[in-house]
């Protein structure tokens, strides 16, 4: 149940005086600290996700986190193991399926998924525990986040960016140009393969703010927007990050506030940000046309 079935919390439009009392819970703190982690990871993956054109591996793997936790809440187990270790499995399989072409990727994949969501679905039906049936699950929660999970999700957090930070190189050459780079001697298999498994842990993570439908979102809006923006890689990747922080941030306080999921707050404001940034192309691009015309008389006439 959100805090705003209860009538507790109130908007004052005192930022200060809202900030200060949101944050007096500690639980609020909990969110708060996973949430800038989360984004965070998923922003700087989600950029690699976007430029390297692998959406539909993200949604595989953010689709198998759903009976991953739902299955270890059935075993009695924590619900964050079985985020990582079915978000891993899934990257690992997708990194052997590519050997097969994309046809057999995308048929085998896409099979797999309908059967796993169906068997969470099958869990959380077995499991009468669950807090407020799968939908929490599936589209995210700010309550129960422990600073246990806090310190988890910063370790594992810090580990996906430390190899992405080695791997950045190669891996960005790999994505813009794979031939030149094989022709370089880039180890492009290693680098996809190492990827995938940085990726389920990335969704591993995000699951357990935004909920296993919605990760999706906050790992590929962001860094798409970042891309309409700016084609320049580091200021791309630094705008998804503050982009993805910002809607994480936003979404959680929209959240406290009012009975409707997480998930949602976090993936409409992303969304917005995407469309005001395709509107700004459009604008400058209808701008652009309109000032070629007199430029291009003036050249006639003279």
């Amino acid at each position: 149940m959100m805090l705003a079935e209860t009538g507790a919390p109130a908007w004052s439009w005192n930022l200060l005086a809202d900030v200060h009392e949101m944050w007096s819970y500690p639980f609020m703190l909990n969110a708060f600290r996973a949430g800038a982690v989360v984004a965070v990871v998923s922003a700087v993956v989600g950029w690699f996700v976007v430029l390297r054109r692998q959406t539909f591996a993200a949604h595989t793997v953010s689709v198998v986190a759903f009976p991953g936790a739902a299955g270890a809440l059935l075993l009695g187990v924590s619900a964050v193991y079985g985020y990582f270790t079915l978000c891993v499995a899934a990257a690992l399989v997708l990194a052997a399926l590519r050997a097969g072409g994309d046809h057999e990727e995308s048929a085998l994949a896409g099979t797999v998924q309908a059967f796993l969501l169906a068997s969470g679905f099958l869990f959380t039906a077995l499991y009468r525990g669950l807090l407020e049936g799968p939908q929490t699950i599936l589209f995210g929660t700010f309550l129960g986040i422990t600073s246990a999970q806090v310190t988890l999700l910063t370790v594992v957090g810090a580990l996906v960016l430390a190899v992405l930070a080695v791997i950045g190189r190669p891996l960005l050459f790999a994505s813009v140009d794979p031939t030149v780079a094989a022709g370089r001697g880039v180890p492009d298999r290693a680098l996809s393969v190492g990827f995938l498994v940085l990726l389920g842990a990335a969704t591993a993570e995000a699951s357990q703010i935004t909920g296993t439908l919605l990760v999706f979102a906050l790992m590929v809006i962001p860094a798409a927007t970042a891309q309409v923006l700016t084609t320049r890689p580091a200021l791309s990747l630094a705008l998804a990050v503050l982009l993805a922080f910002a809607a994480t941030w936003l979404g959680l306080t929209a959240a406290y506030y009012s009975p409707y999921p997480l998930g949602f707050f976090v993936t409409t404001i992303a969304f917005a940000g995407y469309l005001l940034a395709l509107g700004r192309r459009s604008l400058r691009e209808v701008l652009g046309r309109r000032g070629a015309v007199p430029a291009a008389v003036r050249e006639v006439t003279a």
